[in-house]
Parts: C-alpha cells; structure tokens; sequence
C-alpha cells in the first residue's frame, strides 16, 4: 500500500508539473501572435503608396517595412516617401521637379541633368546656368505628415564651379498652414562648394487642428546680381532629430 501511496503521489507531482508548464506555452504563443498583430503601421501610409510608382508587396508586415525604410518614389520620381528606422515617422523629399522655379522650363537659365538616387534610380535635378531672379518655391499637405511631430524643412543644395553672384544672401521663408511664417537669410558665400549641403528653411510640430499646406521658398531678387552654380536637388521634409 505505501508502495501505492507513493506512486500516486508521484503520478500527481507529475501531473502538476506537466499542467504548470502546458499553460505557459499557450501564453507565449499569444504574445508572439499579438505582437505580430498589433505593429503600428505609419501613418496613412495606404493612401501616401497609392501614388508608388512601382508596385508594393505588403504580403506582411516585414516586407512593408523593408521597403518603406528604403524609400518609395511617388509620382513619376517627383517625390520619394520613407519612415524612419527608430520612430517609424513618415519623411518625404521633394525633388526639383516638384518645385515651382522661375524660368526653369528657359534653357538659357536653367539645366536638367540626371543624378544617381538611391538603387541607382537616376532623378533630374535643377542647375542654375545665369539668372539675376532666383525664385524657388514648394508646398506640402501636413496631414501626410507623422501627428504630434515637430518636423524640419531643408533645402538640399549645391555650389557647383564656376559659382558667382553669391554675395548677397539669400532668403528662406517657412509658411505654416495657420499663416504664420518663418524667415531668415543664408550666406551662400560661407557653403562648401561640389557636395551636397541642407539650408533649412524652418521647422514646425504637426498638430490635428492646425492641418493644411506649409509653403516653403528659397529666393533673391532684389539686388539685381546674375548668379550661377546652384544646384537643386529637392526639399527634405523629416522629423527633428
């Protein structure tokens, strides 16, 4: 009988063991499918990709995200959207030909040469030949944009030899949809010349209630002097590190 005795105890040691470590497995199985169902997917990002110009594969989430964080053109290579790594935030650029540049379709004052982007995708930048009315100007609709993010607007530029007229700075100027602006002068003179270089225009945190278009400029036309060397790759639009 003892004999008895302890077997079944034994039996009922093991069986609760065996209930223990069974309800644990279910848990952990549930986490891993929560997880993988509750990865928060940036913002509007169906109806920024509804304008890709190639298709996307969102057969899952890892696939989504491979291809957001390398970058997305839009509108035949006018725009490329992406989302940071860390944050997930959405960022755009907005290439030169999505910008409004006075006299730039004039192939007196303005050339359109290709640079390799990224996967060696070539994109048409802007090169200012001669022109004595520098005017540039873009817009953006901040509902695109990441909610509750204070963002940076720089122009992505560069002073390519045989660079002149640059004495005079220029103008930037950052309007908000509430119509507040943001304005400043840049001393072209002091640039690194034949790299790319950021002159930004402003900055400002994407709030629900104050949605609508920011309009951004890089301009000088008060001074008269003929310039040349610029050259306009776009505007960067992304979150304020």
């Amino acid at each position: 009988m003892g004999a008895g005795l302890s077997q079944d105890k034994a039996n009922a040691t093991q069986s609760d063991k065996e209930q223990r470590e069974s309800s644990e497995i279910p848990v952990i199985n549930a986490d891993t499918t929560e997880k993988r169902s509750e990865v928060k997917l940036p913002h509007r990002y169906e109806a920024i990709l509804k304008d890709a110009d190639s298709p996307i594969d969102s057969s899952s989430t890892e696939k989504l995200y491979e291809q957001l964080y390398a970058g997305v053109f839009l509108n035949k290579k006018r725009k490329k959207y992406w989302v940071e790594r860390k944050s997930t935030y959405n960022s755009f650029m907005l290439f030169a030909r999505d910008l409004s540049i006075t006299w730039a379709d004039d192939n007196r004052f303005w050339h359109w040469p290709y640079l390799p982007e990224t996967n060696n995708v070539l994109i048409d930048v802007a090169e200012l030949l001669n022109v004595s009315w520098l005017e540039i100007h873009g817009k953006f609709e901040t509902t695109k944009l990441s909610p509750g993010v204070t963002y940076e607007v720089v122009f992505v530029v560069m002073l390519r030899d045989p660079a002149y007229g640059w004495q005079v700075p220029v103008n930037l100027r950052l309007i908000l949809p509430d119509g507040s602006r943001q304005e400043h002068k840049e001393n072209m003179m002091e640039k690194t010349r034949g790299r790319w270089i950021e002159i930004p225009a402003g900055e400002f945190t994407t709030l629900p209630e104050k949605d609508g278009e920011v309009e951004f400029s890089l301009y000088d036309y008060d001074g008269g002097v003929w310039k040349r060397g610029l050259v306009i790759k776009g505007v960067a639009i992304r979150p304020k590190d």
